[in-house]
């Protein structure tokens, strides 16, 4: 039996380089949400208007959107490792600069830097995630992005500290990064590219012509249309449940933080188990559960007679959207198995469509019509992910179909 477990564990530098990838999904987590919560601080520290504010507010997602591509073209000529080691630290050294600084020009440098450099991080880190599970051979994504849902956690904590004392941006924000920057710098010593001979059978299979050596927009579109979707919802949460629970809802101020919280937790606890169920059901049904789920949880908040009963559906809609970033993410590394970098980097365009159109598509329709009909939107665009479902089907080998590859590959 003991020498049967050491034949099927992964070799060090595997290990090493999934321990390293976390550190750095984990301080991504904590960076983005020391940023979105604070964005009252923000506006008041640098006298942004409300007018202004959505401007600087949307030219971050979209200049992510820039560096990702940026970063497909980047990735042929550097290894993704390379990308993700350096513009992590300069993520936080830029959120450092603006909550150091008080001039407008500053803020609308720092947050065009951000959103450029956040885009490059996202893009190499499930670079990393993707080329990592296909050399373990089975689900690894979702165990990524639990980490990223527990920096975001410690990210949002830490944030509440500083609004509850209210303490200066910097005096949050400096800590953060002296910390971050040396625990990320420290752990890319360990980050593992894509090397030859990962994943045999998926090379074997697209030397073959059985997997696409080129990007192909029709085969990808569906899986950009779910990462859309699913951060329409995501986003929906981020910015309405608050305002929904108090003023649709009628609950307190306090209790209408309860919500957001609640489905950060949510969503760590899920992707902290999703992966053994995509190993044990595959992704396509994990994703096909995950998906009912946040539409019911849309349909219970929509419908919820008090405040109660609408944390209830947010809980819901947290258990089901977290499993499906991950697994697209997923599905792009194996539709693509010989160009993964190219098309991660352009899904993850979508990661930005979906949460730049998200909110003001929900409060506009909140506004002219009632927010308990907006969060139909979410509900029945979240829902369109079961028309795409088979994007999720396993390819040519056997990790993400309900059964591992064999590990020997992974140790040879």
């Amino acid at each position: 039996m003991d020498d049967a477990r050491l034949i099927n564990a992964p070799a060090p530098e595997l290990r090493h380089g999934r321990a390293a990838l976390a550190v750095s999904f984990f301080a991504q987590g904590a960076l983005f949400a020391l940023l979105v919560t604070r964005i009252p601080a923000i506006q008041d520290r640098y006298g942004i208007s409300d007018a202004l504010l959505p401007v600087f507010l949307a030219a971050v997602p979209i200049l992510a959107g820039v560096g990702s591509v940026v970063t497909e073209q980047l990735v042929k000529r550097v290894r993704p490792s390379v990308v993700l080691r350096w513009v992590q630290p300069v993520v936080a050294l830029v959120l450092a600069g603006l909550g150091a600084g008080d001039q407008l020009w500053v803020a609308a440098v720092t947050l065009a830097l951000f959103g450029v450099c956040v885009g490059g991080l996202d893009a190499s880190m499930n670079m990393l995630g993707v080329s990592l599970q296909r050399a373990y051979g089975k689900s690894i994504m979702l165990g990524f992005h639990a980490t990223y849902s527990l920096g975001g956690i410690a990210g949002a904590s830490l944030a509440w500290s500083g609004a509850h004392w209210h303490l200066a941006l910097f005096t949050v924000y400096g800590p953060a990064v002296l910390v971050l920057v040396p625990l990320t710098l420290t752990a890319s010593r360990w980050y593992r590219d894509q090397r030859p001979g990962d994943g045999t059978e998926l090379e074997r299979a697209a030397s073959s012509g059985a997997g696409p050596q080129q990007v192909v927009m029709k085969l990808l579109l569906p899986l950009c249309l779910v990462m859309a979707f699913a951060y329409i919802g995501d986003s929906t949460v981020s910015n309405w449940s608050a305002k929904y629970l108090q003023d649709t809802l009628h609950s307190s101020d306090e209790l209408s933080t309860v919500p957001y919280a609640v489905y950060m937790v949510t969503t760590l606890m899920g992707r902290s188990v999703g992966d053994f169920g995509v190993r044990r059901f595959g992704a396509a049904p994990v994703v096909r559960l995950g998906t009912v789920v946040a539409v019911a949880g849309f349909a219970v908040v929509a419908a919820a007679p008090g405040a109660w009963v609408g944390i209830l559906g947010f809980t819901l809609v947290g258990f089901g959207l977290c499993v499906i970033v991950p697994q697209t993410f997923a599905a792009a590394g194996r539709i693509f198995p010989g160009v993964s970098d190219s098309a991660i980097a352009r899904l993850n365009i979508f990661n930005y469509v979906g949460f730049l159109a998200g909110s003001p598509l929900v409060g506009a329709l909140g506004d002219v019509w009632s927010f308990r009909g907006a969060m139909v939107v979410p509900m029945v665009l979240v829902g369109a992910t079961l028309l795409y479902a088979q994007s999720f089907e396993a390819g040519p080998v056997g990790y993400g179909v309900g059964h591992d590859r064999p590990r020997e590959a992974d140790v040879g």
